[in-house]
């Protein structure tokens, strides 16, 4: 997998480039500031950005920006957010905004190697990754979403399984169903959420957020350890 890194502190730059390339991963680049990261991005062509959330000069949003604009430009191209705090309204952004596989963690996760590293190869999958920290928040800041009284009993039972990270496939096998039934439930379940196919928005997250939110329910992937990063859903799926 090859990875380029943005990031203003010399010691995690160098932390990360050590430690993705000791995990068998290639750094295509490693910069300081977001100044040459389109450029850079361009001639490299990474399979997997990393950006911290707060660059020089401002040291406010300059990274998060970067990220948005990445997703934008490059809707197929992986982007892993670092950040020493939540960023509510920026995590909200990322979710809503265009764009393909993302993740926003903590930096505190990348004291656990393993953790991080999975987070990583997963993002580079096609997944959703999000700090457990970043999910609570968002929830918090979010009441009862009436619109789930519109889905009926099975379309709840496939949102609770979209929420988990589940593709597809693995929902029509856990409900014995087609994947064409599968799909149409996905889709009536958009219908209904409000998420329209053109909407710009990462749609099988923004449903999961839906889901977690009226349920006040944390996901916890099976066989996951406390505190690790969490999968909301993949991506790349129909509908």
């Amino acid at each position: 997998m090859r990875i380029l890194i943005c990031e203003d502190s010399v010691l995690l730059r160098e932390g990360l480039v050590r430690l993705l390339e000791h995990g068998g991963l290639e750094v295509v680049a490693a910069l300081p500031d977001a100044d040459e990261l389109s450029a850079t991005v361009g001639r490299t062509d990474p399979e997997l950005c990393i950006l911290d959330v707060r660059l020089p000069p401002t040291y406010t949003d300059e990274g998060i920006r970067a990220a948005i604009e990445l997703r934008r430009a490059r809707p197929g191209l992986p982007v892993l957010v670092l950040s020493q705090y939540v960023e509510e309204r920026y995590a909200s952004e990322l979710i809503a905004g265009q764009g393909g596989a993302f993740g926003y963690l903590l930096k505190d996760r990348v004291a656990d190697v393993g953790d991080f590293l999975d987070s990583v190869r997963r993002i580079a999958d096609g997944a959703t990754v999000l700090d457990p920290e970043v999910v609570s928040q968002l929830l918090a800041r979010r009441g009862r979403d009436d619109r789930m009284a519109a889905l009926t009993d099975r379309e709840r039972t496939v949102l609770a399984a979209l929420a988990e990270g589940r593709s597809n496939q693995a929902i029509a096998g856990l409900l014995f169903l087609s994947e064409a039934s599968v799909e149409k439930h996905i889709t009536a379940i958009f219908q209904k959420l409000g998420l329209d196919a053109d909407g710009g928005g990462n749609r099988r997250v923004l449903a999961a957020i839906a889901h977690l939110t009226s349920t006040g329910a944390h996901p916890a992937p099976s066989g996951a350890p406390n505190g690790a990063a969490t999968t909301i859903a993949q991506t790349g799926q129909r509908p």
